[in-house]
This record gives C-alpha cells, sequence and structure tokens, in this order.
C-alpha cells in the first residue's frame, strides 16, 4: 500500500538555552507538490529544515519518508535516502568546472581514476532531461548567480533526491530569474519530484506552492492548501497580527543634496571597471533607489562611498565635505551603512549582540574612560525588544542567530544613529513580512526626518514602494533614472538587462 505522504515530521522538538527552536512541529508532505514552509525569522524554519536533512538532531519527535520511520544521523544518510538540499548560501567550489562540482564525491570511473569524459556526459544529459541547461566546463566562478543555482540543483538530482529542500532560493535572483527556477520546480513536480520552499516572499508562495505550513514561534499554527488562502492570512498567521506594507508619501519636499557623486570610477575583481563613471546625487528628504541584477557594480558603489574600498577617480561628498580620500574610521560618523554581507561586514561574529549593538555608541555609553556598562546592557535590551530580534540573551553571540535576526542587529544597530545620510544595501534581504514592513517604516521615518537615503535592492516591488526617484546600474553604469509613479516591473527589467529605452 502507497504511503499517504512522500514525508512526515511528527512532533519534531529542538532546544537550545534560552530558546525553544521547535516546539512539537508536525508536517505532511504530499508525493509531487511544492510545499512552501513560511514564517518570521526565529519562527524555526531553518532548524526543522536541519533536522530533516541530518545536519542536528532533534530532541524528540520522528521523520517518515514514504510510511517508513527514519533517523539521519547526517547529511549523507539523508542524501543517500533520497533528499537534496539547495542553500541558500551555495555550497559550491568557484575554481571547479560545472561537472566538477555535480559529482564531486561520487564521479564515476574506477579505482583512483576518474572518467571525466563521462562524468560530463552524465552531467550534460541531466542537464538536457530537467530542462536546465549547463556548460558542463564552465568554471563555477564565472558563473551569474542564477546559474549557479541551477548547478546546485543538477548536484542533487545527480545523486537521485526525490525531495528538494529549498532555502530561500530566490534571494539572489533577478526576477526573470526567479521564474526559470519556478518553471523547473513545476517540471520537477510534474515529473514526481517533490520540493519544500522555504522562503519569506508571499507572492511566490501563492504562485509556485501547491500546500503551505505557517510556522511560529516554533511551532506549526496552520496548513493548508495554497488556493485556499491569500497573502493577507498568511501574513496574519506569521506574525499574528496586520501587516501593512504600504509605505506613506514623503511628508517634506525634498531638500538640498547630502550626497554627491561625481564621475566615480572604482576597479573590481581582476583589475575591471565595478563602477565606471557614475554621478548622481541623493537630497535630503528622499529614497534614491538602485536597481539592477547582482553583481553590476552596486555593492562596489556603496563600498566607494562607506570608505571601504579605494576609489580610482571621481569625488564623492556627505553634507556638503569632501569624503572621497577620507579613511574609513574618520568618515564613519558622516552616515549610517547597512551593508549587503551582514556576516562579514555587518556584525563581528565573535562578539555578543550586545557588543554588535554597541558600535558606534562608545561615546555616547560611556562615563569618563570607561564604558557604561548598566547603560549598554539597557540599551542592546531596548533594541532587541523594538526590532523584535530572536535572541537568548544579549549576551549571545550574533553567529548563532538566524541570517534575518543578524539581519535585524545590523539595522537595528545603524537606524538608531540617526545619521544625514543612509546607505542601505538589500536592508530586507533574509527578513520576514513583519520585520520588512518595520524596517520600510524606519527608512520612511529617516526620510521624513530630512534624511537622504541611498537603498540598493534587487525586489522591484520594494524598490517601487520606496522610491522617490529609480536609477538602474547595468556593467557598472548607470543607464537609466524612472520615475516609480511611471514605470513599472517589466521596464525596469529591461533596463536591468541592458535593453532598455
Amino acid at each position: 500500500m502507497e504511503a499517504r505522504f512522500e514525508l512526515e515530521l511528527r512532533g519534531i522538538t529542538k532546544t537550545y538555552p534560552g530558546v525553544v527552536a521547535n516546539d512539537g512541529v508536525d508536517l505532511n508532505v504530499r508525493k509531487g507538490e511544492i510545499h512552501a514552509i513560511v514564517g518570521e525569522n526565529g519562527a524555526g524554519k531553518t532548524t526543522l529544515m536541519s533536522v530533516l536533512y541530518g545536519l542536528i538532531q532533534p530532541d524528540s519527535g520522528s521523520i517518515v519518508l514514504r510510511g517508513e520511520e527514519v533517523g539521519f544521523r547526517s547529511s549523507q544518510q539523508a542524501i543517500d535516502a533520497g533528499l537534496g538540499m539547495v542553500h541558500q548560501h551555495f555550497k559550491l567550489f568557484p575554481t571547479l568546472t560545472v561537472t566538477e562540482n555535480i559529482v564531486f564525491g561520487a564521479e564515476p570511473g574506477s579505482g583512483l581514476t576518474i572518467d571525466r569524459g563521462l562524468a560530463a556526459e552524465q552531467v550534460e544529459a541531466l542537464a538536457e532531461e530537467h530542462g536546465l541547461p549547463v556548460d558542463p566546463m564552465a568554471a563555477v566562478e564565472d558563473l551569474p548567480v542564477g546559474i549557479r543555482q541551477r548547478v546546485e540543483i543538477l548536484k542533487a538530482l545527480y545523486r537521485r533526491a526525490k525531495v528538494l529542500i529549498l532555502d530561500e532560493p530566490t534571494a539572489v535572483l533577478t526576477p526573470n530569474e526567479r521564474d526559470n527556477l519556478f518553471e523547473v520546480l513545476e517540471r520537477l513536480r510534474s515529473s514526481g519530484h517533490t520540493a519544500l520552499l522555504i522562503t519569506h516572499k508571499l507572492g511566490e508562495v501563492m504562485a509556485a506552492s501547491q500546500h503551505v505550513t505557517v510556522l511560529r514561534r516554533g511551532k506549526t499554527v496552520a496548513d493548508m492548501r495554497t488556493a485556499d488562502t491569500s497573502t493577507a492570512e498568511l501574513s496574519h498567521h506569521m506574525t499574528g497580527r496586520e501587516v501593512d506594507l504600504s509605505v506613506p508619501p514623503p511628508a517634506l519636499t525634498p531638500g538640498e543634496p547630502v550626497l554627491k557623486v561625481d564621475d566615480l570610477r572604482v576597479t573590481g575583481l581582476h583589475g575591471l571597471p565595478a563602477v565606471d563613471g557614475v554621478s548622481f546625487d541623493v537630497r535630503s528628504g528622499e529614497i534614491v533607489t538602485i536597481a539592477g541584477v547582482a553583481g553590476n557594480g552596486q555593492a562596489e558603489l556603496l563600498e566607494a562611498i562607506s570608505g571601504l574600498r579605494e576609489v580610482e577617480s571621481g569625488r564623492i561628498e556627505i553634507s556638503g565635505d569632501d569624503v572621497t580620500d577620507v579613511p574609513i574610521d574618520e568618515r564613519r560618523s558622516t552616515y549610517a551603512y547597512i551593508p549587503e554581507d551582514r556576516r562579514r561586514t555587518g556584525t563581528a561574529g565573535a562578539a555578543t549582540v550586545s557588543e554588535n549593538l554597541l558600535m558606534g555608541f562608545h561615546r555616547d555609553l560611556s562615563s569618563g574612560a570607561w564604558l557604561d556598562r548598566p547603560a549598554i546592557r539597557e540599551h542592546a535590551d531596548r533594541l532587541i525588544d523594538e526590532y523584535d530580534i530572536r535572541v537568548g540573551g544579549a549576551s549571545e553571540r550574533v553567529d548563532s542567530l538566524s541570517g534575518g535576526n543578524l539581519q535585524k542587529v545590523v539595522v537595528g544597530r545603524e537606524l538608531t544613529h540617526e545619521s544625514e545620510m543612509i546607505l542601505a544595501d538589500q536592508p530586507i534581504r533574509g527578513v520576514d513580512i513583519g520585520a520588512t514592513a518595520f524596517i520600510h517604516e524606519r527608512l520612511t521615518a529617516a526620510r521624513d526626518r530630512g534624511a537622504g537615503v541611498l537603498l540598493v535592492s534587487s525586489e522591484l516591488w520594494e524598490v517601487l514602494s520606496l522610491s522617490t526617484r529609480i536609477l538602474v546600474m547595468f556593467e557598472g553604469k548607470i543607464v537609466g533614472e524612472l520615475d516609480p509613479s511611471e514605470t513599472d516591473e517589466a521596464e525596469i527589467g529591461l533596463y536591468m538587462a541592458g535593453v532598455g529605452s
């Protein structure tokens, strides 16, 4: 008798000191469906998938795969049972080829000899079978993000995965790459594969899944057919409240420029130009958004403005002062900066939450030559509460936090500075709908008090809803300036692809 469900998680519980990550979670997944799992940051999604994939062991509960109870002590055991995981941060070797990455650890051949020709043929056949075209001999480091994701999926399919776990799979994709991914998942579903889709993007849940489970604070709070629900209902289940993502109009007419960038040129990888003659300004009381496919110079532009990257030529002014050659430690007080890479650039992983929230406030929270420990703790507790950072306590190391909660640490610290100039690079990447609304509220509040905001975003709905003006970057240049009230996602997408009018 065929099992009713392809996969069942029964009463999964996992606790850490001060935190119940999963609290008796149940999940039933049918064969041949895309099953979305949603929830706020810290709701327990990543922990649940890590339990399923054998990366961590639950305190209690069981996993049933195709009617048989299983217990994975490692990810290899999960792979052997037909599970595959596509991580948000890809697990690929950049200098190896597509084929070498896909067959790594399962290479065809005999003894110590690898049959590279056969491996390339197998990869090419697998890619053709599943409609995932790749160049088997291309180096992964030379591939765009969307193709790297295909390599990750093919790596799982090569190991005969029938259940795919995709963790925030569209976080770094363009709209076109996202649509291509959903077409791939639909083809896999039609061929009998099952997919678990972990995401914060409710529009994608509605577009791509057949079933959805909602977690909140470690518990299963809703489980339903996607066709029977709505984004509003899912949002309410996730947060326990109504969430409004609408953005109020500006309270002020934009004033004088607080940021001026003139003919800026910045060198990127391999000595190639990353920013190529860029000029623009940001005025007080406005949000200027830079849209573009990742890797077209946006990150290098903000790093140059912040002082993290050397300027080849051009000029940068903040609040009327030329800061082009000013060292970062002297320039840092002139702006707030939410970097793209919250782990490498935005936080000190070995430091505590309290210590990370203290950065930039040392002088304010000191008494003479000594830090005021009670004031520092009060400052941290206030921001933890205000930004709903899900953490066991202020003394917890930030490298133990989920990506979304780590982002809240960075955003909370930076926006509390109330600087005249705010640099925000992908501020809502990996955060839930409630945190998204809160971050947008803080950015618009900064705009309304007269700050200038330079926002980099790959979320076109965010670009359209927040922007006073839209700049589009392609191959290091600004190729278009658009009025958000007179454009749409399709037009912005054309400029992002370098074919705008």
